[in-house]
């Protein structure tokens, strides 16, 4: 008895194609005499002399941005001229909400610092002394309206 026939296999990519004889001195293995020469492996191509390649050579990696230092956030060191925020102008804010005057004091204090020094912040001081007057302005209103309303009621409650 003898065997079945194999199926048809594809040609090995080890074996010379089909047809085509040995590649002449000079010419890539695989391509034939009339066909354009291509470049070597990782060799940009000088199709069109003064244009881009067509596309990512082989070998060559896209330019990547340079890494920041671990531990360190923000914008790179030597921007900005290193320059930082005014403390009081932060806490002048900060205050406007939780103790109105002394948001005024802070903001009066860090507007005098910010003209010698330079720092940054020169918005928040006055948004900080802002807030801070229109705070105190307004408990202010509250108490002077609460304690005329005590002598008032007090003294109807007298006449009576």
């Amino acid at each position: 008895m003898g065997q079945p026939p194999e199926p048809e296999q594809p040609p090995s990519p080890y074996e010379p194609p089909p047809g085509g004889g040995q590649p002449q001195y000079g010419q890539p293995y695989g391509q034939q005499p009339g066909e354009p020469e291509q470049p070597a492996y990782g060799q940009p191509s000088y199709e069109h002399p003064g244009q881009p390649p067509h596309g990512q050579q082989w070998g060559q990696q896209p330019p990547y941005a340079p890494q920041t230092p671990y531990g360190q956030y923000g914008p790179p060191t030597g921007q900005g001229g290193g320059r930082g925020t005014n403390v009081l102008a932060v806490l002048s804010l900060v205050f406007a909400f939780v103790f109105a005057p002394a948001g005024i004091a802070l903001g009066h204090l860090a507007k005098r610092q910010l003209r010698t020094s330079g720092e940054d912040g020169e918005q928040l001081a006055t948004w900080g002394l802002i807030l801070s007057y229109v705070f105190t302005g307004l408990i202010l209103l509250a108490c002077c309206g609460w304690l005329a309303l005590v002598i008032w009621a007090g003294s109807d409650s007298a006449n009576t």
